[in-house]
């Protein structure tokens, strides 16, 4: 390259040229700044100085309007006001299972979509293996003693799909026994785990999400954390056959801390009719505040889609065909899962 050229700042011939590129702009005059094309000359101030925002055209900073916020404040109203009278005069639909997309919406997400963006800071991976429209069937891990991973499951769907896809879950029977979880369960969208009605929510286009491992999953000890158990006899296989939609294999990292369970009172569960009672670090021995979960870190990752539309009809009733396509679901989550696990920083970051 060749050598540049200094031109020192008291050269005599820079001074001379700067003199005559000054003398002919037009409209020129001392202690004034030349106008641009279209525009009005700027005065100097007091002292020969022009402000250098107004010297370079641009226009001086504007105070926000005062009645932006109260204007949008005015909007939310407006919409919460016209949603309590819709539910109040009965104004809304609820589809055949009980599923009310207007409430999960404007309600129950609302209230989940804090637990999963501040308190547990779930990060997403994958979410482009959902397709944008028809049906799939997203098959994920179970954990957590609670079943809180169906509920961050929804949320992760819906909030960063870009077709904001609302994702209908199976669950087991004791959840639609239970009062009020049984209402809000319905609401939200969820559905009792038959292959009939999964079936039917497929072949209407749905997402439908389920966690073939089922009580097993959460209810296992800490010590078998994110180790799998059995996936059944394949059922969610043979529906998506049935179907003929994409299976996604989804993994989650994360969830098996919140609970920590270190033991299970399995007289009182009898007692209670239900699968297990729980012990932790911190329950039943804190009461009501052992029953908060630690904020753990997240990672829902979405794995590639198993096609299953390529099968003939006869397929669904294959056993070996479905035991294949089901060890490989489960392979493919276990993967994903250890994957994750090198991968992260720290239980709680």
């Amino acid at each position: 390259m060749a050598d540049a050229k200094v031109i020192p700042f008291d050269d005599d011939r820079s001074r001379s040229g700067a003199a005559r590129r000054r003398s002919v702009l037009p409209g020129s005059a001392r202690g004034q700044v030349p106008a641009a094309a279209g525009k009005a000359p700027v005065s100097a101030l007091p002292g020969g100085q022009v402000p250098e925002a107004a010297a370079q055209g641009a226009a001086p900073p504007q105070e926000p309007l005062e009645g932006s916020r109260s204007e949008g404040w005015d909007r939310r109203i407006a919409g919460g006001l016209a949603f309590l009278r819709r539910r109040v005069t009965g104004d809304y639909d609820v589809d055949e299972f009980g599923y009310d997309e207007e409430l999960t919406d404007q309600v129950l997400m609302s209230v989940l979509r804090p637990l999963a963006d501040k308190y547990f800071r779930v990060e997403v991976k994958g979410i482009e293996n959902i397709p944008s429209d028809g049906g799939a069937l997203i098959v994920a891990n179970h954990s957590g003693t609670l079943p809180l991973d169906g509920l961050m499951l929804q949320v992760a769907v819906h909030d960063n799909h870009p077709a904001q896809r609302h994702l209908r879950l199976l669950a087991a029977d004791l959840v639609f026994m239970l009062p009020v979880v049984n209402e809000l369960a319905r609401k939200a969208g969820h559905t009792l785990a038959c292959a009939e009605d999964a079936e039917r929510l497929l072949q209407r286009g749905e997402v439908v999400g389920v966690m073939p491992e089922g009580f097993k999953g959460i209810g296992k000890p800490f010590g078998e954390r994110y180790k799998l158990q059995r996936f059944g006899r394949g059922g969610f296989v043979s529906t998506a056959l049935r179907a003929g939609v994409p299976i996604v294999p989804c993994s989650i990292v994360g969830a098996e801390e919140i609970y920590p369970m270190i033991g299970n009172a399995k007289t009182l569960a009898r007692v209670l009719g239900i699968p297990y009672f729980p012990i932790t670090p911190t329950f039943p021995w804190l009461g009501p505040l052992g029953a908060l979960p630690l904020p753990t870190k997240w990672t829902i990752q979405f794995g590639e889609p198993i096609p299953t539309d390529g099968y003939p009809p006869e397929a669904a009733e294959d056993p070996m065909l479905m035991f294949n396509l089901t060890d490989q679901v489960r392979e493919q989550i276990q993967h994903t899962l250890y994957k994750l696990l090198v991968q992260r920083r720290s239980v709680f970051f």
